[in-house]
């Protein structure tokens, strides 16, 4: 099996735009978009985290098995965050006996 050798611009490019992508954060935070200001803010740490993953964690050039394994443990961890935002977003919706 041979490895990808990532190039060190490649990882500078990747820290750049990971330094751009927190700044962003930071200059939406004062900025007053009503109710899509946790819209923007989860849309940029999506993009600051499959950065991560892919070239920090080197799942861009892995094997197809080790991507398949990525997802898995995405797709379940957003489950783990829809069952918990459901349990919190719907308490109250029923009378305490």
């Amino acid at each position: 099996m041979t490895e990808h050798a990532i190039t060190p611009k490649t990882y500078f490019t990747v820290f750049a735009a990971l330094l751009v992508l927190t700044v962003v954060t930071t200059s939406v935070a004062y900025l007053d978009l009503h109710r899509f200001n946790i819209v923007v803010a989860i849309a940029i740490a999506l993009t600051k985290a499959l950065l991560v993953i892919l070239y920090f964690m080197h799942v861009r050039y892995s094997s197809k098995v080790t991507k398949v394994y990525v997802f898995v443990g995405v797709v379940w961890l957003g489950l783990l965050v829809v069952g918990v935002l459901h349990d919190i977003l719907t308490r109250g919706w029923f009378p305490h006996r």
